[in-house]
């Protein structure tokens, strides 16, 4: 009985420990710079603030990061790691 409670205790406090926040934050702006030796984007926000995200082997457009510099990008991020880059839509107005 001792080792089935110790066992259920262990696993109960593994994932809790391998459960992930989930916050994410989007970044809209002008993508001021892109450095490949660093893997770092910086988007400069409309607020006057800029944000200086990391790239990973996983985020969804790094291939075309390059070509988005000085125009309008959308970034998703977790923790300061892009999740996704993607030119923003053009606004409707």
């Amino acid at each position: 009985m001792k080792k089935l409670l110790a066992l259920l205790a262990m696993a109960t406090l593994t994932l809790g420990v391998h459960a992930g926040c989930g916050k994410k934050v989007t970044d809209e702006g002008t993508l001021k710079s892109f450095d490949a030796e660093k893997k770092t984007v910086v988007v400069e926000k409309s607020d006057g603030k800029s944000a200086t995200v990391t790239l990973t082997p996983t985020t969804a457009g790094a291939d075309k990061v390059a070509g988005l510099v000085g125009k309008a990008v959308k970034v998703v991020s977790e923790h300061g790691k892009a999740d996704s880059v993607a030119e923003a839509a053009a606004k409707k107005s």
